[in-house]
């Protein structure tokens, strides 16, 4: 996809790091892998229900039109998942427990979200693995590019995105706990050696080394961890906010977020 010849590019480092889907069309050019991070909660969804054995297909519109489809018939065996907080299989990370994946009915959700699965969308027209990336798998993240760079044979760059949250004019606002969770995973890149990062990137990682151990107050605190707790959805919370607990990596094939294999 090309850019314009003014918007700002991070194309000379190995890790980069941006927000939204306008700053996704910014890193992804010349990137080897994408890493999409919707903490709450997208991405941790995904992370929970793969490692359940669920596949995750991210919806790329809004929720009436996925819903206006599944009532169609067009999701074929999949099945749509229900709305945050809804019974069963749903957009919130809680959801996604032994019971209510085995109670489904169908190996495939269908998830819309104003966020995480839209930029998924777009991720995916740009040819290179995607990943889905938590506070709860940054690590197994950051070993499975490792890995992947040695199966390329050279070092692919990283083109990490977080979805902050989309207002219903379609305006971005930042989240900061989206911001922490990308600053975790460049974090463990670094561990493993991959660390040549932008300005943009180190940034976004010296939040998350400076504020780790107080994680789970910013998570809680955070704008949207207020409208969680409002909802009364504080374990959506506890559960983003879990760290390294996870060794489970969704990659997508085929517009499907499956386990690494």
């Amino acid at each position: 996809m090309p850019l314009h010849p003014d918007d700002p590019i991070q194309q000379n480092y190995e890790v980069r790091f941006d927000w939204g889907r306008d700053g996704l069309r910014g890193i992804a050019p010349t990137a080897g892998v994408i890493v999409v991070i919707d903490a709450i909660s997208f991405t941790t969804t995904v992370e929970m229900g793969v490692a359940l054995g669920l596949e995750v297909q991210p919806f790329a519109g809004l929720r009436a039109e996925a819903e206006a489809l599944d009532a169609a018939g067009s999701f074929g065996d999949a099945r749509l998942a229900g709305k945050r907080g809804a019974p069963g299989v749903s957009l919130s990370p809680s959801s996604m427990t032994e019971q209510n994946v085995a109670e489904f009915g169908s190996r495939r959700a269908v998830v819309p979200s104003l966020n995480g699965s839209r930029l998924t969308a777009l991720a995916a027209t740009y040819g290179v693995p995607v990943i889905a990336a938590s506070l709860r798998n940054r690590t197994a993240v950051a070993r499975w590019i490792l890995d992947f760079q040695t199966r390329v044979g050279h070092r692919a760059m990283v083109a990490i995105v977080a979805a902050g949250e989309v207002r219903t004019d379609e305006t971005l606002r930042l989240a900061v706990e989206d911001m922490l969770t990308a600053g975790a995973v460049i974090d463990a890149l670094g561990a493993v050696g991959i660390d040549a990062c932008s300005p943009e990137a180190a940034a976004a990682c010296a939040a998350y080394t400076g504020l780790a151990r107080g994680i789970r107050h910013m998570f809680t605190a955070s704008v949207s961890g207020g409208e969680l707790l409002k909802d009364d959805q504080r374990e959506d919370i506890e559960v983003a906010f879990q760290t390294d607990v996870s060794t489970t990596v969704p990659v997508l094939v085929d517009g499907v977020y499956v386990g690494a294999s």
